[in-house]
């Protein structure tokens, strides 16, 4: 995976998603959408967003652990992972260090749904399962209407779709919507970092702390050129000129 706009060409070590994109959603035409995220601030309607700060995250996993337990995920699946990424030649010497085994340049990244606003997954849903929930604005699924087809797992061009082994139904994080944030409470995942690298709010709201975060800070988004309008913002690990 790429972070893009101004970001480093590190890797990420799980091969599907450095592809990343477009071979799932090849059949479907996003560019030129208009952004929902424009309109639902036109009327006045939330635009919720998280922020991963790639230069607080220590990888210690509470993120992940969090969400498996805040949606009671099947043994083995997870809605987020946390890759790690380096610059760095294999058995290369490290400038800061002197030595080719350490973690001087150790980073991560978070990989989950992108909460697209235009989401190609809803786009493609036959039956409607995949949904933007009316009130949020955010993409979640109705289990009652989920056929299994994996329609929407093919169109995600972020391959961060799967079917739930104990329902058979297609899920993705949508911010934990029907467990935490129905109850008034941050994403799991959110309440669980120590370390401040996320940050979760409605970015439309101007005195929110994520909206005066992303105002001063740069972020990125994961392939923005294909349209999606994606929810999840990077703040990414920036190199101090020589």
């Amino acid at each position: 995976m790429v972070l893009e706009d101004n970001v480093s060409n590190s890797t990420l070590n799980r091969r599907d998603f450095i592809k990343c994109v477009g071979v799932g959603g090849a059949a479907i035409t996003v560019m030129g959408c208009s952004s929902n995220s424009d309109s639902a601030a036109a009327e006045g309607k939330p635009h919720y967003v998280m922020v991963f700060d790639q230069n607080k995250c220590v990888g210690c996993g509470r993120c992940k652990e969090a969400c498996n337990t805040a949606n009671n995920l099947p043994e083995g699946m997870a809605r987020l992972t946390l890759e790690r990424q380096t610059d760095r030649v294999p058995g290369a010497v490290c400038p800061e260090c002197g030595k080719t085994d350490c973690n001087c340049d150790r980073k991560y990244v978070r990989v989950s749904c992108q909460q697209c606003q235009n989401a190609p997954c809803v786009m493609v849903c036959p039956t409607g399962a995949a949904y933007r929930d009316e009130k949020t604005g955010i993409v979640t699924m109705d289990d009652s209407k989920c056929a299994g087809c994996k329609y929407c797992i093919t169109a995600c061009p972020y391959n961060v779709r799967q079917i739930n082994s104990d329902t058979d139904v297609a899920h993705n994080c949508d911010f934990c919507l029907h467990s935490k944030l129905a109850k008034g409470e941050l994403p799991g995942c959110v309440q669980a970092c120590k370390y401040d690298a996320l940050v979760f709010g409605d970015a439309n709201d101007p005195n929110s702390f994520v909206a005066k975060l992303l105002a001063v800070k740069d972020s990125q988004r994961i392939r923005p050129h294909l349209g999606t309008d994606p929810s999840l913002r990077y703040i990414a690990i920036n190199k101090p000129e020589i």
